[in-house]
This record gives C-alpha cells, sequence and structure tokens, in this order.
C-alpha cells in the first residue's frame, strides 16, 4: 500500500481520489447486488452510526453549544442549500430543450433543492479543520428543513402535480442514525473525549473510509437501477457538464457569501461544504414519492453525477485544506 501511494504521489495524483475513482470503476464492473447490496446497506448504517458517536465523543460539549449557538453561520449555509441552489435551477430553464430537455431539467431542479448531505458535509469539514461542531447543527438542520422544503419547491419550480407529501421516515432515520449516536458521545465525552482526540489520524483514516463505502455503495445502486442505461453518451456528456458548472457556481457563490460576510477560515470551511454539497440519501426516497415510476430514474440521474462529483471535487478540496496551515484559504486559492 505504501509503495502505490509513493507512486501515486510521485505522479501528482492524490492517493484518495484515486481510492474514490476506484471505488467508482468497481461498482460499475462489480455493483453489489441482492443479499451482499442489503449487507453493504447495513454495514454503512453501522459505519455512520458508530461515526457520529465518535463525532460527539469527539466534540466538547462547550463547542457543540457555541455551534448551536451560531446563528449567522446556520442562516449563510441555510440561504446558499435553499436560495442560491433554487435561483441556480431557475436559470438552467434557459437550457431547455436545446441543451436540456424537460425530464432531465427536472431532475436538474430536483437536484438543486434538496437539503444538504450529513455526514459527507460533516466528514469533509473535519478533514479540512473547519467549525465541526457548526457543520455538524447545520447539516442537520438542513436536513430537518428539508422534509418541508424539498417538496414545496419541486412542486413549485417543476410544477410536477404529484400529492401525497413526504414520508417522516426520513425524519426519524436522521434522529436514529445520526443526531442520537452524537447524543450518545456527548454524554460520554468527558470519559473518552481526551482519547479519542489523541486519535485524530486513526478517526481521520475511518472518516475517508466511510466515504468509500457510500460512494461504492450509492454508486452500485445506480447501475443495479439501470439509471445508466438509455442516455446516448454525448447525452450523458453536457449534462456531465451542466452539473460540473452548477457545482463550481455553488462553490464560488458558497466562498463569496462567507468572504463578505465576514467569516472566520474555519466557519468557510463549513459553509462551502455544507452549502455546496446535496443529499443522495435524502434525494432517492423523495424522488420515489415526488415523481411517477417511470421517471424516477432519469430524475435521480442528475443527483448521481452531481454526487460524485461533490465527493470528488471537495475531497480533493479538503485535502488541499488540511496541508495548508491555519488559516484556511479559500477554494480558490486551494485551486491555484
Amino acid at each position: 500500500m505504501r509503495v502505490v501511494t509513493a507512486a501515486l504521489t510521485r505522479l501528482h495524483i492524490d492517493p484518495y481520489i484515486a481510492a474514490i475513482l476506484c471505488s467508482v470503476g468497481i461498482a460499475a464492473m462489480i455493483p453489489a447486488r441482492g443479499p451482499a447490496a442489503t449487507a453493504l446497506d447495513h454495514a454503512g448504517t453501522v459505519a455512520i452510526t458508530v461515526l457520529f458517536f465518535l463525532y460527539g465523543a469527539r466534540l466538547s460539549t462547550a463547542e457543540a453549544l457555541r455551534g448551536l449557538r451560531h446563528w449567522r453561520l446556520h442562516t449563510a449555509i441555510t440561504s446558499v442549500t435553499f436560495l442560491v441552489f433554487p435561483a441556480l435551477a431557475v436559470a438552467c430553464a434557459l437550457l431547455v430543450p436545446e441543451i436540456l430537455d424537460e425530464p432531465l431539467y427536472a431532475g436538474v431542479v430536483f437536484l438543486c433543492v434538496l437539503p444538504s448531505t450529513v455526514q459527507s458535509s460533516i466528514t469533509l469539514t473535519s478533514m479540512a479543520r473547519g467549525n465541526e461542531a457548526g457543520a455538524i447543527c447545520s447539516a442537520s438542520l438542513s436536513n430537518l428543513l428539508g422534509v418541508l422544503l424539498t417538496p414545496l419547491l419541486a412542486a413549485a419550480l417543476i410544477e410536477a402535480g404529484h400529492g401525497g407529501g413526504f414520508s417522516l421516515d426520513a425524519l426519524g432515520d436522521i434522529a436514529v442514525r445520526l443526531l442520537l449516536p452524537f447524543l450518545a458521545g456527548q454524554l460520554v465525552q468527558r470519559w473518552i473525549g481526551d482519547r479519542v482526540r489523541a486519535r485524530r489520524g486513526l478517526l481521520s483514516r475511518y472518516d475517508r473510509g466511510v466515504i468509500l463505502l457510500v460512494v461504492y455503495t450509492a454508486f452500485s445502486k445506480g447501475v443495479v437501477a439501470g439509471v445508466w442505461d438509455g442516455l446516448a453518451p454525448a447525452t450523458l456528456g453536457v449534462l456531465a457538464l451542466v452539473i460540473a458548472l452548477l457545482l463550481a457556481v455553488a462553490l464560488a457563490i458558497a466562498e463569496l457569501i462567507a468572504r463578505a460576510a465576514g467569516f472566520s477560515g474555519e466557519d468557510r470551511v463549513a459553509i462551502l461544504f455544507c452549502g455546496s454539497q446535496k443529499s443522495l440519501a435524502s434525494g432517492l426516497p423523495m424522488a420515489a414519492v415526488l415523481f411517477a415510476d417511470a421517471t424516477v430514474s432519469t430524475t435521480v440521474l442528475p443527483l448521481m453525477l452531481y454526487h460524485q462529483m461533490q465527493l470528488l471535487v471537495c475531497s480533493w478540496l479538503a485535502q488541499r485544506f488540511a496541508t495548508r496551515p491555519a488559516p484556511v484559504p479559500d477554494a480558490a486559492t486551494a485551486a491555484a
């Protein structure tokens, strides 16, 4: 493993980015199916639960409370997620029908009204040495708001006309899989917190391992569901270009908002990653409720593409931020 890492470094290839690409490639060639997919889902649930327990154990209670009180940070992140992105979705209407057809445009709009990820946003913020406590609060708040706002925004922007509302199971999953383990970690952090913080390197490797598991599992589901079938390569290429531009603009606007509001370097990192991420875990069940079965696979295609791009680009950015001395630089400086 060390030999491979050294070779990739000499070629100026980030070993972690290479590992993510390998996970995508393996999922494309050997996707998890049947009992294996079920086992991976269970493994991912356990891994994420343990991860958030460790987050809670690592953060002091005082830091967590300061994160809850940081209303300016939460307002900035929520504004990027539920104001900036929907505005970008409206702008993308100019691409219909010459560049995007109606079903793919509906998928782009759906992507733009989704809440932020939780595990990826916090993991990336942690890797980049950002405001981890604030990221936990903001990402969780984003998902709670998304239960109400995502269906309403989707109906308003797409005029889908679907009824039935949104299942509260997603809210229960957030509480059981993320918030409760974090609170449990908080309860015991006075006894184990110092030992967990002393093993930051080991925890960072665990963080990255969880992301690789999420990438493989999510991409496998897309392959098995046939999301990538029936699309011309040119159409897929144009859509990928639009999604890449959407991510780049979202990152730039998030950075501009953070700088204009005078946030610290740690807070800027949280705004960058929490604001730009979109949740595949929340998006797939929401799509099943909001859209007809015949159109779901097309609707989630932009989300699948964005999910992979956000992990690749933001993981690279987090790696760059982590190697820089404090204060953490902005995205434009890191990409230079």
